[in-house]
């Protein structure tokens, strides 16, 4: 099992926010991952920096870490400039990068632009043309394309990525269309887990759906023979019921990670610390738990 790490992009680059980076690396965290929004829920009105360039000054200032997000939608990103960063970083890290992508929801991010929210539907919808066409920009170098939401005319993306044919996918999914995408485009998949329970269900439950979850990705890549082992399975914590928050001790860790990896679970992510917000947690216990967690785990 990975453990992997999220830092928000909430502090200076100058003030904090490198050390944050170089820390993680430090405690030897598999990959460090940043939400890709324009603002997120109780910090909207705090400082919010941008995924994209956050991410290239952390592929700058670090050499072994691995980056990405979880996860970018687009709410308000297009294939065709996205595609575009993605290649540049992954040529700054040296082919370090992982794009988590999903369909988005409400939020911020949803109206920013001017638009009205879109339905869950709509948004389901929109994923299913983006990544197709954001796969094709990536590995051709020259993409048309028209399409009910996005558009693409003689887009060149040359070299293309450091990474062959490109940088991994890790596709967030909990409904049938976005299995079918994580199976077909995924090199990984990504969940919270069931946020229908976050608030009023029990541990038990949460691991129930997530096994649920497991069986319905298995499905969806046994309808195209694909082998469901050939994609990482990755939890981002922080979204299940309580105690399903392993920050809270090393054991607690350890007895967390430990359920979910029996589930099928090949990586677990944590948030760094951020004092006074809901990822509050004593730093020193994440540090020790970087450190320690899996290989106890694993012993």
């Amino acid at each position: 099992m990975r453990l992997s790490t999220v830092i928000l992009p909430v502090r200076r680059w100058h003030e904090g926010g490198r050390d944050e980076w170089l820390r993680a690396e430090q405690l030897g965290f598999h990959t460090a991952y940043t939400y890709d929004h324009l603002s997120w829920r109780t910090f909207r009105d705090d400082p919010w920096y941008g995924a994209v360039p956050a991410l290239t000054a952390a592929a700058s200032a670090t050499e072994r870490l691995r980056l990405g997000t979880l996860v970018t939608s687009p709410n308000f990103r297009h294939p065709v400039t996205l595609a575009k960063d993605l290649i540049s970083l992954d040529d700054i890290s040296g082919g370090r990068i992982t794009l988590g992508i999903g369909a988005g929801g409400m939020g911020f991010d949803a109206t920013a632009l001017g638009q009205e929210a879109w339905t869950p539907r709509e948004r389901a919808d929109r994923l299913g043309e983006f990544l197709p066409l954001l796969d094709r920009l990536l590995t051709e170098e020259s993409v048309t394309y028209e399409g009910a939401y996005y558009s693409a005319v003689e887009a060149r993306n040359i070299p293309g990525c450091v990474q062959r044919p490109r940088l991994p996918f890790a596709v967030a999914a909990t409904g049938p269309r976005g299995f079918k995408l994580a199976a077909q485009y995924g090199q990984a998949w990504v969940t919270t887990g069931d946020p229908k329970i976050f608030e009023t269900g029990t541990p038990e439950q949460s691991v129930e759906a997530m096994r649920g979850q497991l069986d319905k990705l298995g499905k969806a890549c046994a309808d195209i023979a694909r082998d469901t082992a050939e994609l990482d399975k990755i939890l981002l914590t922080g979204f299940t019921p309580q105690p399903g928050r392993p920050l809270e001790s090393l054991d607690a860790f350890v007895d967390f990670a430990g359920t979910h990896f029996e589930l099928g679970f090949t990586e677990i992510v944590i948030h760094a610390p951020i004092p006074d917000s809901e990822f509050a947690a004593d730093q020193a216990v994440f540090e020790r738990i970087a450190v320690e967690g899996i290989a106890q785990l694993s012993g």
